[in-house]
């Protein structure tokens, strides 16, 4: 078993962490200031490919293998998370769908312009009535004639204030139940009755804007029917779960950069005579965080090789998912403890970063979602 990457996903990884550390940290105050990432970051993201990860060369894209967009995605973790949320919504669950899925009419259409960052991408399924219970969806898609007639909402929709494009899951037949479900691309800044609605104002993640979005007599073209026409509940859902192995690769790098600053702080703070990197106490939660580093980060791997390898990742990606992000959120713990009352002030990265990866653990699959998909694929 070779747990090394290949020499490009090396390079490009470090030319990802390098960009996140010296041209999005540096501005990770305006990030949070302004509740916005700016215009030119998005476009050296656009320059380097972080839009195409997941999208075939043929189309603009880069095309990398889950292995290579979770190196990527590691790399991310390094930086501003809500810099890393607005590039992961779009290049993960927000193209994954379109480019299994989609027909060769509608990846000519989206997918060149979803490569540059042109269409940012967004996937639309929790609404008031059902986050974890995705099965509860309420929003309606009738047909009529050639189109698809919306109405619903769907709430918490990340990149919905900038999105292009949204991959949109609705009931096109209710006696059905949970099989009646279909996709749907919509272009909401395009299609009268989509309305997005006010910007979420949330605890972290500033700059990953989300929003409700309201489906009034939205009338969908019916080549826009992504898939097949009730392509079911648990396909749906298929389109989220290789979503979480990237969400446990961006845990990994966030939590390989909390280490880092700690092991910094550790070694210039200076107490009772010595640096604090002297004391058991603090050794033992630097030790501990890189357990917990080690252990996540041979579990994204082994589950983006298994995704490459065509198998069935849906235990083990929540496996990965579900550890990765309670052990971000234990890391980020011992980090502000290692830091102190610095680490509780505004100033201090560790301070946005213990507020931003609490998202990781509700967001795509809470941590009990994660252990109820495992515990049934157990005992199936």
């Amino acid at each position: 078993m070779n747990f090394e990457l290949p020499g490009d996903l090396r390079d490009m990884q470090a030319t990802i962490r390098d960009f996140m550390l010296s041209r999005v940290e540096p501005r990770a105050h305006e990030i949070e200031d302004t509740n916005h990432v700016p215009d030119d970051l998005l476009r050296e993201a656009a320059n380097l490919g972080l839009f195409g990860l997941s999208i075939p060369e043929e189309y603009g894209g880069v095309g990398l293998s889950t292995l290579g967009r979770c190196a990527v995605y590691e790399a991310m973790g390094m930086g501003h998370m809500g810099f890393g949320g607005v590039i992961s919504a779009h290049a993960s669950i927000g193209t994954s769908g379109l480019v299994k899925l989609g027909t060769p009419d509608q990846k000519e259409r989206f997918l060149p312009r979803m490569a540059t960052g042109e269409c940012i991408a967004g996937f639309a399924i929790t609404e008031p009535s059902s986050g974890s219970d995705a099965a509860n969806i309420r929003t309606r898609a009738e047909k009529k004639g050639d189109t698809y007639v919306l109405n619903g909402t769907k709430h918490y929709i990340s990149n919905a204030p900038i999105a292009g494009l949204l991959t949109v899951i609705a009931v096109t037949d209710p006696a059905r139940g949970s099989k009646g479900m279909s996709a749907f691309l919509v272009e909401p800044q395009r299609t009268p009755g989509v309305s997005i609605g006010k910007i979420d104002e949330k605890m972290g993640q500033k700059g990953a804007l989300s929003a409700e979005v309201i489906f009034q007599d939205a009338e969908i073209p019916a080549g826009n029917l992504l898939g097949p026409e009730h392509l079911g509940y648990r396909e749906a859902l298929g389109i989220l779960t290789n979503g979480r192995v990237g969400i446990a690769a961006r845990s990994t790098g966030a939590m390989q950069r909390l280490l880092d600053l700690s092991i910094a702080h550790a070694k210039t703070r200076e107490q009772f005579g010595q640096p604090i990197a002297q004391f058991q106490a603090v050794q033992f939660m630097l030790a501990e965080m890189d357990i917990a580093i080690q252990t996540s980060r041979v579990l994204w791997q082994k589950v983006a090789w298994m995704v490459d390898e065509g198998q069935d990742v849906r235990r083990m990606a929540s496996v990965a998912k579900y550890h990765a992000t309670e052990a971000l959120s234990q890391v980020a713990d011992k980090a502000v403890q290692v830091a102190g009352g610095m680490g509780y002030m505004k100033d201090s990265p560790v301070e946005r970063y213990y507020r931003d990866q609490r998202l990781l653990r509700i967001y795509e699959g809470t941590s009990e979602i994660q252990k109820l998909i495992i515990a049934g694929d157990l005992l199936r």
